[in-house]
């Protein structure tokens, strides 16, 4: 990553192509497509709000991110994607319930033109799905990806767009640890061509994106890219990748207290999360395999943050215990209750409780927003393989090999932010502030 030169204009159409097309896409469409009638904000989305600061405090220079750096624009950006059943985007969304009627109605037919291709998809990595009516078929997982590759070039010519990225929205898959065919390129395609067992959906639709140099980025705990084949082949086609895991509810709470705590030396002897979920979010974790994957994304937060090799008289014997609950009545509003046990001075215990009754969606939708701008704006910068600065965004975070990832939502925002510095040529912030001082 080198700032010798600036990313390149973002001209034409971006192309955002979303495997799953259930409440947490046709979200992030509908308020795309609401943001750009005016009647509604894009909350949530650092690329669209949030200010950056540049140059001491006292330059007084804080533009937009979107006005330091050429983010593709919402009026030039085009929908489409896959799904296992066949109802388009504003059906989708009905079924869903996130959003209220009226609130889409007014883009209802933008969303009804929203038509997800077949999708890729095979039970033994997604139970507890019923009533799938689109599925694609093919002899091999490699003639799959071929399959997919047609579907790319076909919305790429239908919609007229210049650049590409794909952002899986899909479902957790069935937790499994990585195998001898993820361990390189050559492996990996032979076992394309062998249907081997464990090569999952989702890494069909990475390979099938970075073979046509389209960035991509892993909004579930699923491996996908986070294999040495797959970093091989984005770094071969020179395309980004990212991952893992939206950073929604829960986790987005931890990465925001246990840092507190952890700067002001609280000790923590147990944390317990529960989760209650009634989407198909929710439908798919009730299968014990697919939660495995989910329950390894959320539980590795916070040894990282709290660092208990460093800090084992503070955080070497924590319990840590994450439960999610398939509730069906509560749909898209997720409950997520924390109960926390910590000891301060001379090991005295108090409590902390959170009740965190969160629109799982919501919080979605703008970092499927914010990591397709990013993503395009890394491939135009010409970065490629793995982005960690957009750690932020991811649950469990991709890294480099050997290097354990940072979950400190506030060291990831920093991390963020000066990426974009870096990108333009900008000074680094690094909050020492001793000029301000050595000027008086």
């Amino acid at each position: 990553m080198s700032p010798s030169q600036p990313p390149a204009p973002a001209t034409g159409k971006l192309g955002i192509l979303t495997p799953g097309m259930g409440a947490v896409s046709t979200t992030f469409i509908a308020g795309v497509l609401a943001a750009r009638k005016g009647y509604a904000q894009p909350f949530g989305s650092l690329s669209q709000l949030s200010h950056i600061r540049l140059g001491k405090r006292t330059d007084g220079r804080n533009p937009l991110i979107k006005d330091l750096v050429p983010l593709a624009g919402l009026d030039d950006l085009e929908f489409g994607g896959w799904d296992p059943y066949s109802d388009d985007a504003y059906t989708s969304a009905m079924k869903a319930g996130v959003l209220d009627a009226r609130d889409i109605e007014g883009i209802g037919d933008e969303l009804r033109a929203v038509r997800p291709y077949p999708a890729v998809f095979s039970s033994r990595w997604v139970k507890n799905l019923e009533g799938i009516d689109q599925v694609k078929e093919a002899a091999t997982h490699m003639d799959l990806a071929e399959r997919l590759m047609e579907d790319i070039d076909h919305f790429r010519g239908e919609r007229g767009v210049d650049r590409l990225v794909m952002v899986w929205c899909g479902s957790t898959e069935a937790y499994e640890e990585p195998s001898a065919v993820h361990s390189d390129l050559q492996a990996f395609e032979q076992g394309l061509k062998d249907n081997d067992p464990a090569i999952s959906p989702s890494q069909i639709y990475a390979y099938a994106a970075l073979k046509m140099k389209v960035p991509f980025a892993n909004g579930a705990p699923n491996l996908t890219v986070d294999t040495p084949a797959l970093v091989e082949l984005a770094a071969q086609e020179e395309v980004p990748i990212s991952g893992k895991d939206f950073k929604t509810g829960q986790t987005l709470m931890k990465t925001m207290v246990a840092p507190g705590l952890k700067a002001r030396m609280l000790g923590v002897r147990g944390w317990f999360s529960t989760n209650i979920l009634g989407n198909r979010d929710g439908e798919v974790l009730d299968d014990p395999d697919s939660f495995r994957s989910k329950e390894v994304s959320k539980l590795g937060v916070l040894e990282q943050i709290l660092q208990p090799e460093v800090y084992p008289e503070l955080y070497g014997d924590i319990y840590h215990k994450v439960r999610i609950n398939y509730y069906p009545p509560r749909g898209d509003d997720k409950e997520g209750w924390d109960s926390i046990d910590i000891f301060g001075w001379l090991g005295y215990p108090m409590q902390i409780k959170i009740d965190f009754l969160c629109k799982d969606s919501i919080l979605a939708a703008p970092i499927v927003l914010d990591l397709a701008l990013f993503m395009d704006l890394a491939a135009r910068s010409g970065w490629a393989g793995v982005q960690e600065w957009l750690s932020f965004y991811f649950k469990s975070p991709q890294s480099a090999p050997g290097l354990y990832p940072e979950n400190d939502l506030f060291i990831q925002l920093t991390k963020l932010k000066n990426t974009l510095r870096h990108m333009m040529g900008e000074e680094l912030i690094t909050h020492l502030g001793t000029e301000y001082y050595e000027e008086v």
